[in-house]
């Protein structure tokens, strides 16, 4: 399996600083990009109806989220810190196929909620401060795409950096916001009480909890932990466990303040004076100047917006990207997941606005944090699974405390949720003219999601013997073995890559050869480790890669085959004909998945720039 986020996974050195402040510096960064994930657009939605139609009351909502989202963030950290898996990656070694496909589905419905909302804050976010049309707006969020390829090609640093400016824009402006608003601080502290109004507030607290604790940030976050390079010693996973912790609880709390002040702002201002309706972003902007006093009030509020939006789209265009290769283990060239996974956000946003118009944004802004937090158990569930097991964990799983803690937080999310689902469906039964196609769908689909639910949080319990994490195995090959016949080539390089395209590439080379020929089995490490310190990376795809390669050379010898083999580093084309250069071989043997065209641009082809560097026969054969 490919390393989660490749091109920057490990590219930032944290050995070797000679101070404690640059160490804490070189972890510092991952949490601010999860960070905005917090304070995105869907947020603002859900706290200015929060603050405009209840006050202060439910401040406290945003305490406990915060509180939650800060365990739960750890928690990825950790998973992806320890086992070098992101969180998507975890799930396809430890479910079967199907549960997969099922969490994946999900998954990408979150990623579509999250990224309508943040697509459609930054497009209003565009209206507001310069009057562009909505739906142009929308399309000009496009160009994130570009923006996150720049960004990304210069470094994970110099992303990180432009976001912290982006979130730092965002905090100044609210200082000033809450300078013009002058809450009042009494009732600020009393809104910290826990209080539930009305069944309509607990709508709003539940859509507060999915625009707080995001679940593709927790994808996120197991991911981005891993651009650090530092000593995979005991000593060296608890520093980088800590200095990651320390980074969490300053980002989020961060993001903790500007969620506090968009709906103190809204209670200040809206509340205050009765208008307990403002749920729409654009309302919201429009009464600002007239309440407050000043023209810089809705000016900061737009910049503030924008920079949310812009931030928070990067960061789950990355999340979508994580989320697509660690399910499904699909390796295709950046630029086409990144497009794919913006078009995911932006068609479901140009539809909506032109059959809706622009007055639902508000509420369909809301509508994708109650989508995001329903989706919350599917991802939490997994993730404290993984962090409590001690296999997996290698001696770094979660205490005994932190394991209730983890589950009391995963309980209060999911009974919630239930609550919000049975009120909901229970309201379409009692209104629809027509309750029997309902009872035929929606009661069996919701039906079938808690089944899944409990399955997958009762599951690990009972069965104690797929506790590990797994890898691809060779084994399931099918190999033939041909006998008795006579073979010109003595020589055959057969380059493998522990996919099914190996058994036809060995096949083929066992034709040519069959049992008096020498194999020589070459694989190459493509990740950033093995790019930038060549034959001295010390990594976990590395370690796997060179387990699984003696695993063929075990097999293929036990069955009376000469084999060696060759361990690469850096990419294909380039050290494939380098060490076939370096041999004397007769022909070199190449399975191919067997794509042309247009599949050359999504996946990329090997095979066009080696055969121009070698002086020896290629042989390609297709899967």
């Amino acid at each position: 399996m490919s390393k989660s986020l490749e091109e920057v996974n490990e590219s930032v050195s944290t050995e070797n600083k000679k101070s404690v402040f640059k160490k804490i510096l070189a972890f510092f960064g991952p949490a601010y990009l999860i960070s905005v994930g917090y304070m995105d657009p869907g947020n603002w939605a859900t706290d200015i109806a929060g603050g405009s139609q209840f006050g202060y009351s439910l401040l406290w909502v945003l305490l406990m989220s915060n509180m939650m989202a800060l365990l739960l963030q750890s928690l990825s950290a950790r998973l992806g810190i320890v086992t070098q898996r992101d969180l998507a990656q975890a799930s396809r070694e430890t479910y079967s196929p199907f549960i997969n496909y099922i969490l994946y589905f999900l998954a990408e419905i979150a990623i579509a909620a999250c990224d309508l909302a943040e697509v459609l804050g930054m497009a209003i976010g565009i209206n507001l401060l310069f009057d562009i049309p909505l739906i142009q707006g929308v399309m000009i969020t496009v160009l994130d795409t570009f923006l996150l390829l720049f960004l990304i090609n210069k470094g994970i640093r110099k992303m990180e950096a432009f976001i912290i400016a982006l979130v730092t824009v965002i905090g100044v402006s609210f200082i000033f916001e809450m300078i013009f608003a002058q809450p009042e601080m009494d009732k600020v502290i009393l809104g910290l009480i826990p209080t539930m109004p009305n069944e309509t507030a607990l709508y709003i607290a539940i859509g507060i909890i999915g625009a707080t604790v995001m679940p593709h940030n927790l994808y996120l976050h197991s991911s981005l932990v891993q651009t650090r390079k530092f000593d995979r010693s005991k000593a060296g996973i608890k520093q980088a466990l800590k200095y990651n912790f320390i980074d969490s609880t300053i980002a989020l709390n961060l993001a903790f303040f500007v969620n506090a002040a968009i709906l103190i702002l809204a209670a200040a201002t809206f509340y205050k004076v009765g208008m307990h309706n403002v749920a729409e972003i654009q309302d919201a902007h429009r009464f600002l100047q007239p309440l407050l006093g000043t023209k810089w009030a809705p000016i900061l509020f737009a910049v503030a917006l924008i920079a949310a939006g812009q931030s928070s789209t990067i960061t789950g265009t990355l999340a979508g990207q994580i989320i697509m290769e660690g399910y499904l283990n699909l390796r295709i060239q950046p630029w086409v997941r990144r497009i794919i996974t913006r078009l995911i956000a932006i068609v479901p946003a140009v539809v909506v606005i032109t059959i809706f118009g622009e007055g639902v944004t508000g509420k369909l802004l809301i509508f994708s944090q109650v989508v995001l937090s329903l989706q919350l158990g599917f991802a939490i569930i997994p993730l404290i699974h993984f962090v409590s097991d001690k296999t997996k964990m290698k001696g770094f799983h979660i205490s005994r405390v932190t394991q209730i803690a983890s589950w009391i937080v995963a309980s209060i999310i999911v009974i919630l949720n239930g609550k919000l689902v049975f009120d909901e469906i229970n309201g379409w039964l009692e209104s629809a003219e027509n309750p029997l196609i309902l009872w035929l769908t929606v009661v069996p689909l919701a039906f079938a999601f808690l089944i899944l639910l409990l399955y997958i949080v009762f599951k690990p319990f009972f069965d104690k013997s797929n506790r590990t994490i797994h890898n691809h195995s060779p084994h399931h090959l099918k190999l033939q073995f041909p006998k008795g016949q006579t073979y010109s080539k003595k020589n055959i390089a057969v380059t493998v890559d522990f996919t099914t395209a190996d058994e036809v590439a060995l096949n083929n080379a066992f034709e040519l050869g069959g049992k008096e020929a020498e194999y020589t089995l070459i694989h190459v490490v493509e990740t950033v480790g093995a790019h930038m310190f060549g034959d001295d990376a010390d990594d976990h795809e590395t370690t796997v890669d060179e387990k699984l390669l003696l695993e063929y050379e075990s097999i293929l010898k036990e069955k009376g085959f000469k084999v060696t083999t060759k361990l690469g580093f850096g990419l294909p084309d380039k050290v494939i004909p380098v060490l076939i250069n370096q041999g004397k071989f007769d022909v070199l043997v190449m399975g191919t998945h067997g794509h042309t065209g247009l599949k050359d641009l999504l996946f990329g082809t090997t095979v066009d720039h080696i055969r121009h560097k070698i002086s020896i026969p290629l042989f390609i054969v297709k899967q």
